[in-house]
Order: structure tokens, then C-alpha cells, then sequence
């Protein structure tokens, strides 16, 4: 009785919305695919998604009127450069001075966003209110939410009018239950869904079921031509490109580094990316109580990676268990190089996409990452 209770106002404001809904569909604008809105946690961050949402938005840039909105601003300057002709606005800014509004509410636990996210503890009730303002304001285009915080949010709350497309960065069976019972409701309200790979887009199908959205597609990352030439394959390096987070799995990768020291001293280990000060000391101090201080090298963030990666050798590794293909992986095998990953979404033998790349499940044998020099 209480939980029934505690449901009454939320009821009626699904019903108020429903209601809304109805009233705006019969004055709703044809469609427009003139307009794009791309809906972004953090547009002057640093990460893979950010970085393929910034290729997307530059190529749709050329024919379209694109706009980044990004539900917070935590740093001053973009990490990466905005492509030409791409607009980006913030909801929740925290850079500049903040009004009384805005600090009060920023005081508060997101509602919007549920639990079980990773950005939960990134938000506050000042973002929900801006992220439902801006949701309720728009009329027409293309809104592309590229995280299941927004994407949820966005199937909810977004306008008739307004074509709807979710976005899949990471693998759904990385969601958590609840996140798994919100799909499940909502994200058949999107006018298209995407994956980033074929099994991911098949599960999402069984998922769904009925209640799929009219376009469930399957499309990779979105990658530009990257600086550098086709490595020679003769430096021994490996490099690992990621931010320095649990779901990366670099401290599986330094155990696994343990055994290529053993075999073959001469090989370093680059790592890049950043993370928080306390996450980087870590990684650190992993790396010194498995003795590799000198063989594990940690690189911290770079914008010239394409550049980097031309001066390794096989295979360049990533032991993520979350990511589906990333940009890394994209940008290695343009520079020729091999490529290894334990990853749910690794492709059965019969349909992995290059005879060079190595793709290990989770927790299988890391033998092939261990063992550099006898690449595949």
C-alpha cells in the first residue's frame, strides 16, 4: 500500500505528460532531418564516445545543422577540437557563476536518472531540470541520445515531432537489472536504435521483442582518417589506449604483461589515457608491486594517437570488458596493426572481421596478449 502511494505522483505526472503528448501530436511539424541534436554527457571531456559522437557530428555538420547539447560542462576547453560547423551548448554549466537556483538544486541527487547508471553520481536535480526543459522545448528534427541516462530520458520525455534515435556505446549485457527493466519499457518508444555490432543489435532484438523500435540497425564507430603512416611493425611497444578506469581492465593487462617481461625484456608497455589523480596513483602502484616500474609505461592522454599507434609493434591490446568495438581498435587497424581484446562482443571464428585481430571472451586464457613477438 505504502509503495502504491509513493507511486501516486509520478502516475499522475506520466499522465499529465501522456495527456501533453496527445494535445502537442495533433499540432506536431512534419518531419525534419534538417536539424540533428546530439544529447552528450560531457562534449569537453575526454573519451571514446565523445570522440566517435564528434566524428558523427562533424560528417553530419556538412549537410545538416548540428548541435552537440551536453548535459554538463566540467572543463573550460574541449579535450578535443569541434569539428567545423558544430554547435555545442550546455545544460548544467559549471564553469561559470552559478545562480542561487542552480546551486540549491545541484545540492540534490539526480531523480531522472536511475541508480544503476554510471553517470548517476555526475548529476544532480539542477541537470534534471534542465535536461526535462530542454527535452519539452524542442519541435522537429533528429534527437540522438549516446547513453542510456539520456537515451531513457529521452524516450520518455521527448516531444511528437521530434525523431527519436538511441545510441549503444558500450554492450547491453553490461546493464544492470534495473537499467535492463527500463530498456525493456522505454526504448521501444525510439524511432531507430543502434548497436555497434551485430551480436549487440541481436540481443537487443530478443530483449526487446515486440516492443523493438521500427529500426533497430547495427552501425560501427564512426572514425576519421587518422595522422601517421602504416607501422613497420619493428619497435617493441605495445600500446593500450583507454581511460584509466575499472571497466578498461588495465590492471588485467599488467598481470598479463607479467609474463611478456619474463619472456621478452626488451618489450615495453605504453599505456594512455588519464583518469582522477587516485585512479592514475593506483594503476601506479599496481604496476610497481608487479615489479614492471620501467617496462609498464604510463603515457597520460594525447590528441596525437593515430600518430602513436604507427610506432608500435604487435599486438596493441585492450582489456576492456564493457566497450564494444572501439575507436581504438578502428584507428589500430588502420595503421596496419594487430589488434587483441577480451570482450563480450568478440565475433565467433568463422566471422571475426580481420585474420589479425585476436579477440578473447571474458575470462579466457591471456596467452595471445602475453606473447607479442608470436603475433597471429
Amino acid at each position: 500500500m505504502t509503495g502504491k502511494i509513493r507511486r501516486l505522483p509520478v502516475n499522475a505526472a506520466l499522465w499529465s505528460l501522456r495527456r501533453l503528448n496527445d494535445r502537442r501530436a495533433r499540432r506536431a511539424p512534419a518531419p525534419d532531418t534538417g536539424t540533428v541534436r546530439i544529447l552528450l554527457h560531457h562534449a569537453h571531456g575526454m573519451g571514446g564516445t565523445i570522440r566517435t559522437v564528434l566524428n558523427l557530428a562533424g560528417y553530419l555538420a556538412r549537410e545538416r545543422d548540428v548541435e552537440i547539447v551536453s548535459a554538463v560542462r566540467a572543463a573550460e576547453e574541449p579535450f578535443f577540437p569541434i569539428p567545423p560547423g558544430v554547435r555545442v551548448s550546455f545544460l548544467d554549466d559549471r564553469v561559470g557563476p552559478r545562480g542561487p537556483a542552480a546551486r540549491l538544486l545541484s545540492r540534490f541527487a539526480s531523480r531522472l536518472v536511475p541508480e544503476q547508471e554510471n553517470v548517476r553520481q555526475a548529476v544532480t536535480l539542477w541537470t534534471d531540470l534542465r535536461l526535462l526543459r530542454f527535452l519539452r522545448s524542442l519541435r522537429g528534427g533528429v534527437l540522438i541520445a549516446t547513453r542510456p541516462a539520456y537515451a531513457l530520458a529521452a524516450a520518455l520525455l521527448a516531444p511528437p515531432g521530434v525523431i527519436t534515435v538511441g545510441q549503444e556505446h558500450v554492450t547491453l549485457q553490461t546493464h544492470k537489472p534495473e537499467m535492463l527493466r527500463l530498456i525493456k519499457r522505454r526504448y521501444g518508444r525510439f524511432d531507430a536504435f543502434v548497436t555497434l555490432t551485430e551480436t549487440d543489435r541481436e540481443q537487443y532484438a530478443a530483449l526487446l521483442k515486440q516492443n523493438a523500435p521500427p529500426r533497430l540497425l547495427r552501425i560501427p564507430n564512426a572514425v576519421p582518417p587518422l595522422a601517421g603512416d602504416v607501422s613497420t611493425l619493428q619497435e617493441k611497444t605495445v600500446i593500450a589506449i583507454g581511460r584509466v578506469v575499472h571497466a578498461k581492465g588495465f590492471d588485467r593487462l599488467v598481470r598479463a604483461w607479467k609474463h611478456v617481461a619474463e619472456a621478452h625484456p626488451d618489450w615495453v608497455l605504453r599505456i594512455y589515457g588519464g583518469s582522477t589523480p587516485d585512479r592514475e596513483q593506483r594503476l601506479r602502484e599496481r604496476i610497481e608491486e608487479a615489479g614492471l616500474s620501467g617496462k609498464v609505461l604510463m603515457m597520460g592522454s594525447s590528441k596525437e594517437i593515430g600518430s602513436e599507434t604507427t610506432r608500435c609493434a604487435p599486438p596493441p591490446a585492450t582489456t576492456s570488458t564493457s566497450s564494444a568495438p572501439s575507436g581504438t581498435h578502428c584507428w589500430r587497424i588502420w595503421a596496419g596493426v594487430p589488434t587483441s581484446a577480451p570482450a563480450p562482443w568478440a565475433p565467433p571464428p568463422g566471422d571475426r572481421p580481420n585474420s589479425r585481430c585476436v579477440f578473447l571472451r571474458p575470462h579466457e586464457h591471456l596467452g595471445p596478449v602475453a606473447h607479442p613477438a608470436r603475433s597471429p
